[in-house]
């Protein structure tokens, strides 16, 4: 059973839940003071020297009700087994999605959490108002890849979402040895939406792994459902998207997947449906055009190898409390980030050139680097070169 620990759930929700804080502001003040905990000792001139006078006001304020809700929330709500509170500095959290420029800096997870550092995730996404032909294609699609090996990911939407959730799902229940089924949500983790689902997000809870970065109770709002498709994108080594106007929310997952280097495959349609043209719009930015899921199994089958094969630094450790998660020392470093620093040397370098002086995968390089900047070991420069801080 995987638990953080009550003190450090309070340092990151006092950190995340000062009125005003965005996502880059939250980034730029965890790589200058490391995790949050170090952040909220920091007095108030030193705050106002990185961020805004507001933003330090409120780092520096007394735990304010918006606060004392939430925690007594999250607190009751773990209570559950299944119930899981991820944060950036875990040996839980999801490997490809570190990888990401943009990583939510928490998680609420409910279900299998171990699906989510597994190296065969494969996003399906599409339209709600699907077509038959659609809501067919995702869920056979889903089926067989699931089948294959792979977790299939979606954002338990209406449409190709659902029905991709049932295709893994129709899978695993004929095969344990399957793959399972990833739910990347727009709402808070205790909430359902649309209420419709309510029986497949119960299925998904007890096979699978539902994922939000909102907090309890946030309750379904426009903007957060395009927000969430850089989770989606991020947990995958690939999104097939199935159907999709020309405007809609799967193109935005697709161009997040291209721009993290993931695979793009789509399946085309009648050029008379208007759930066709974002498909062919794909494909005609160079999507891989796809008729059947062993278009994509043989595709993304060598990938996924050597995904394996590079498992190498996220795993936890036996030594792991059961109770609380383990926080990486930051008068050490693991094996594979001392490799990582003996590579950088003092000199600053960039990604590709550090990439191949250690041999490792972007992905688990990125993961790592992110994991030393946290510790305060390495810093980020523009232009995505790195080097070593001195201790």
């Amino acid at each position: 059973m995987i638990k953080i620990a009550e003190d450090d759930l309070a340092d990151w929700l006092r950190f995340l839940l000062v009125d005003g804080l965005g996502s880059m502001t939250a980034q730029k003040l965890l790589r200058t003071f490391g995790l949050p905990y170090n952040i909220l000792k920091q007095s108030h001139g030193t705050l106002a020297s990185i961020t805004s006078d507001r933003i330090a006001t409120g780092l520096s304020a007394p735990p304010s009700e918006v606060f004392q809700k939430q925690m007594d929330m999250a607190l009751v709500w773990l209570s559950s087994p299944e119930n899981h509170v991820l944060t950036l500095d875990s040996p839980y959290y999801p490997q490809f999605l570190l990888s990401t420029a943009d990583p939510p800096p928490l998680l609420y997870v409910k279900g299998r959490v171990e699906l989510l550092n597994e190296p065969v995730n494969l996003a399906i996404v599409g339209s709600r108002n699907a077509t038959a032909q659609g809501i067919s294609n995702a869920e056979q699609f889903a089926q067989e890849l699931a089948a294959g090996g792979m977790n299939i990911i979606s954002g338990l939407a209406l449409g190709i979402d659902a029905a991709a959730h049932r295709g893994a799902l129709a899978a695993l229940a004929k095969n344990s040895a399957c793959g399972s089924t990833i739910a990347v949500i727009g709402t808070g983790c205790d909430i359902v939406y649309p209420a419709r689902n309510r029986e497949l997000a119960h299925q998904v809870a007890q096979e699978g792994v539902i994922v939000s970065e909102f907090h309890l109770g946030t309750p379904a709002m426009t903007a957060n459902f395009p927000r969430r498709n850089r989770i989606i994108s991020g947990l995958a080594q690939g999104v097939l998207v199935v159907e999709a106007a020309l405007k809609s929310g799967s193109l935005i997952t697709a161009r997040q997947a291209a721009e993290q280097n993931r695979e793009v495959f789509a399946i085309p349609g009648s050029i008379h449906s208007p759930l066709a043209r974002g498909c062919h719009s794909l494909i005609r930015q160079g999507a891989k055009l796809v008729e059947s899921a062993k278009d994509i199994l043989e595709e993304i089958e060598p990938l996924l190898s050597v995904s394996a094969r590079s498992r190498v630094s996220r795993e936890p450790s036996s030594a792991a409390s059961s109770t609380s998660v383990v926080v990486p020392d930051v008068d050490g470093a693991s094996d594979v980030q001392q490799d990582i620093l003996t590579a950088l040397g003092f000199d600053p370098c960039d990604l590709d050139a550090l990439a191949e002086r250690t041999a490792l995968p972007i992905a688990v390089l990125s993961a790592e680097l992110m994991m030393l900047e946290l510790d305060g070991r390495v810093e980020k420069r523009p232009g995505n070169v790195f080097s070593q801080r001195a201790l």
